[in-house]
């Protein structure tokens, strides 16, 4: 990693806005990779710096080291999915930022159903791109055309699919900004090597009677989530 730092010419802020009931993985899985790049800052932020955001079932919160109002440009921008974002689309604050820092950012991306939040900030229109399997339809009613693919870019615009997509798609960040060796260092480094027990990671692999089942525990999951 040290080889990297010659290549540092600016210090490139990384911003992962924080909402209740986020997905914890869609955002610490791509902190988990960024923040190891020399020169590259991730900030965690929300309404105020500070703030305690809840993950999804309440177990588990994480604190936001800065305030919308302090990171109005950041170079990057983050947006994770989970339970949370199907109403996040509706909170005002966040929305209005993420409209306003994507006109300056260098890549605005998005993780599992962060893609909603992109698609209500009319970003995604009449684009593939790709969120978890379960909101396809949600994705495709902002115009877009939901696929599989794990990582797709258009421009400056990037989506991943679903929760253990965001470290994918961090390492093809990775890529665009530092190049393809500092990327496979990142990926070594954290020992990024999946190999699941089973090759049903999406429904093209699962077969309809896994994926209907697994619809029913989701909506058990979801149903099951604490109301705070």
């Amino acid at each position: 990693m040290a080889q990297a730092t010659g290549d540092v010419e600016r210090e490139i802020v990384v911003a992962i806005p924080l909402f209740h009931r986020f997905t914890a993985l869609d955002a610490v899985g791509p902190y988990e990779a960024l923040h190891m790049i020399p020169g590259v800052t991730v900030r965690f932020v929300s309404v105020r710096e500070g703030e305690a955001v809840t993950a999804d079932i309440g177990q588990l919160q994480l604190i936001s080291t800065a305030s919308f109002t302090d990171l109005p440009n950041p170079h990057i921008i983050v947006v994770p999915g989970g339970p949370g974002a199907f109403t996040a689309v509706n909170d005002a604050a966040l929305m209005d930022w993420l409209k306003k820092a994507h006109i300056t950012s260098t890549y605005t991306t998005s993780v599992c159903t962060g893609a909603l939040a992109l698609g209500a900030a009319g970003l995604l229109e009449g684009l593939t791109a790709t969120t978890h399997w379960e909101a396809y339809a949600d994705l495709a009613a902002y115009g877009a055309i939901p696929t599989e693919t794990r990582v797709i870019q258009h421009g400056k615009i990037i989506t991943s699919a679903g929760i253990s997509s965001g470290i994918d798609m961090a390492l093809h960040l990775i890529t665009l900004l530092k190049g393809e060796e500092v990327a496979k260092m990142v990926q070594l480094l954290i020992e990024y090597d999946p190999q699941p027990p089973y090759d049903v990671g999406a429904p093209s692999k699962a077969g309809e009677e896994l994926v209907e089942k697994t619809r029913q525990f989701s909506e058990y999951f979801i149903n099951t989530l604490p109301a705070n």
